[in-house]
């Protein structure tokens, strides 16, 4: 069996996400019984469809009574399901651009999305702004399925315009693997089986597609170097032995316990630890009570190693000769999130890993134009906008270019009062310099100099 998949879903209001995700997860075999026979009940107390029988696959994702008696998605919706190939986790995110942060949230551990396009509608505003933030969060993969399309007459002409259109978006935001499939999720047409309303399509269906694409870990896996932040410092003293006679195997027992973020550990490698930098050997690897000779992101594990170093969690352990140079000052994309506009001088928490230092908000480059991408100036962010920022930290820490590692890469800025999470964040180079930025560097040269 393939690699766990984690996948979200997109797209703008009544584009049926939701029926999309519960057709998949019936026509997949997916639902248990007695809840397939809730959702036949409500769906018939509510006349769904005008037939007997006729099922509202929204039902099995839309679990809010506000989702339900609104016809919306609001949260995010998390389902597990497995199919003879392959184990997924879906994300069914809402499409109102009142809850565009609820989609970011879904997509920000995702190794695909499916947007969904209404084929009568064609790629609207809400469209470009998740393809823009699947862009930024540099997703590996994303599928376009151009669902309705039996209210077309199965169309090819529309298909057709769709994908022309997205192939034009994809290549103006960078999206390099992208898929269009033209789907039904109330017919199930292409959703788990090929359909034979749409010979003049003749590649995979949704399912079919998602069996076969390389998750993250694999992508990353082999060609990115260790990374795991620390979680907990395990030091027991005997207290995990399971009787007294083994009390004495755990008496001088350290282990330094995490989630692998990337890249591989063995025992024997040589390794580097944040803060200070100090490098030593890995003497033994442990996954809960079993011990092993190497782990490989995503799994999580307790590291011992051959010397007595001060780290607690927040820490970061990498290969030897990996450790980043650590930061004081991000340059950052920001998905506003909060309720209240940010501005320059905000004082707020950044969390990158397992690590939480105060930050200052000391400039807003920007906010992005969602139909030409470019930078424009804002002097605050609004709630869901996609803007530039300079953050300057308490303490360094160990990020990276979210283009370089999506995991080191990415952070959350906090309220410090309410311990509401405010934005989610992405390292990037610092924007061009404007023109009068230029003058005032230069000037500030010359004054140096004089």
């Amino acid at each position: 069996m393939g690699a766990l998949l984690r996948f979200a879903t997109a797209g703008s209001v009544d584009d049926g996400k939701s029926t999309l995700v519960g057709r998949l997860l019936h026509d997949s075999k997916a639902i248990l019984a007695d809840q397939l026979e809730s959702v036949a009940r409500t769906s018939a107390e509510r006349g769904f469809g005008g037939e007997p029988g006729a099922i509202d696959f929204a039902l099995l994702t839309d679990g809010l009574r506000a989702e339900r008696e609104q016809g919306i998605t609001i949260d995010v919706a998390y389902r597990y399901f497995s199919t003879g190939r392959r184990s997924f986790i879906l994300a069914d995110c809402p499409g109102h651009v009142q809850y565009t942060r609820n989609m970011v949230t879904g997509a920000t551990t995702a190794d695909a999305v499916v947007v969904l396009v209404d084929a009568r509608n064609g790629v609207l505003e809400q469209t470009r702004r998740h393809l823009a933030v699947v862009a930024l969060l540099r997703v590996p993969h994303v599928i376009i399925a151009v669902n309705k399309i039996d209210l077309l007459d199965y169309s090819e002409a529309a298909y057709d315009t769709v994908a022309s259109d997205v192939a034009a978006l994809a290549r103006e935001l960078g999206l390099a693997d992208t898929h269009v499939i033209p789907v039904s999720a109330l017919a199930g047409d292409n959703i788990v089986d090929r359909s034979t309303n749409t010979p003049w399509y003749d590649g995979p269906s949704l399912l079919e597609l998602l069996e076969t694409l390389p998750s993250l870990d694999e992508l990353e896996t082999e060609f990115e170097a260790l990374r795991m932040p620390v979680q907990l410092v395990i030091r027991p003293q005997g207290s995990l032995a399971h009787d007294v006679a083994d009390a004495e195997a755990f008496r001088d027992y350290r282990a330094f316990a995490g989630r692998i973020a990337s890249g591989t550990v063995r025992v024997g490698d040589r390794v580097q630890v944040f803060p200070g930098g100090a490098t030593t050997t890995v003497t033994g690897i442990d996954a809960g009570s079993t011990t092993v000779d190497s782990a490989s992101a995503p799994r999580s594990v307790s590291l011992r190693l051959a010397d007595q170093l001060d780290a607690a969690r927040g820490a970061v352990i990498v290969a030897e000769g990996a450790l980043p140079t650590p930061r004081r000052e991000l340059d950052a994309s920001a998905f506003w999130l909060g309720a209240t506009p940010l501005r320059p001088g905000a004082r707020v928490l950044v969390k990158s890993g397992t690590s939480t230092v105060q930050a200052l908000v000391t400039d807003i480059v920007g906010r992005r134009d969602l139909d030409t991408l470019a930078l424009e100036p804002a002097a605050a962010l609004e709630i869901n906008d996609i803007g530039q920022v300079r953050v300057r930290l308490a303490a360094e820490l160990p990020v990276e270019e979210y283009a370089t590692h999506r995991r080191a890469g990415a952070f959350l800025v906090i309220d410090p009062q309410s311990g509401y999470t405010l934005a989610a964040g992405i390292v990037t180079d610092a924007p061009p310099a404007s023109p009068e930025d230029l003058a005032e560097a230069e000037a500030a040269a010359a004054w140096v100099a004089v």
